[in-house]
């Protein structure tokens, strides 16, 4: 079985989609998944599986489907496609606060010629494989950039996220 992380798009915010953790681990064991566990109330689950990523990402989108009766678009990335988006860390030393420091999770790669225009002042961003790396210094919520990216699809999570689900996806491996 190999360590997966299971990112779930647009759940807990605000009254659509309400996820509870508890019950989303007792749905992902009974479904087979190992060592399953979950990260904040976002939607970060890692787990072990016997599956490919893919095949991992629609299997959880299902039991979530029959769970929930909503889409919840699930990404899923193994222990070393996680550890490779850390390792390609764009910005370094100059995103100096984890919580404004944010990647963009994708299927595929996208197109990074709407992204040039949205982007403002100090704010900076990279396209690395399918995964969209942000800095963004005066925070997401005013962001002209976090909103093209968000319609680009895909979910975001910050640094600190990112970091904490690489070590306990490398925990559980």
């Amino acid at each position: 079985m190999e360590s997966q992380i299971a990112l779930l798009r647009g759940v807990n915010l605000g009254a659509h989609n309400r996820v509870a953790m508890a019950r989303l681990r007792e749905l992902l064991t009974a479904a087979g998944y190992g060592s399953v566990r979950t990260h904040l109330q976002s939607g970060n689950v890692v787990l072990t599986a016997d599956t490919a990523a893919d095949d991992t990402a629609e299997r959880i989108s299902a039991e979530l489907a029959r769970e929930y009766g909503a889409a919840i678009p699930v990404l899923v990335r193994t222990v070393d496609e996680l550890a490779d988006v850390v390792a390609a860390d764009p910005f370094g030393s100059a995103a100096t606060d984890p919580s404004r420091y944010l990647v963009q999770f994708r299927d595929t790669a996208p197109d990074p010629a709407p992204l040039a225009a949205a982007a403002t002042g100090a704010e900076r961003y990279a396209v690395v494989g399918r995964e969209i790396y942000l800095w963004l210094p005066n925070g997401v919520h005013s962001s002209k950039l976090a909103a093209a990216v968000n319609r680009a699809g895909g979910t975001g999570r910050n640094w600190r996220t990112v970091l904490r689900l690489l070590e306990l996806a490398r925990e559980i491996a």
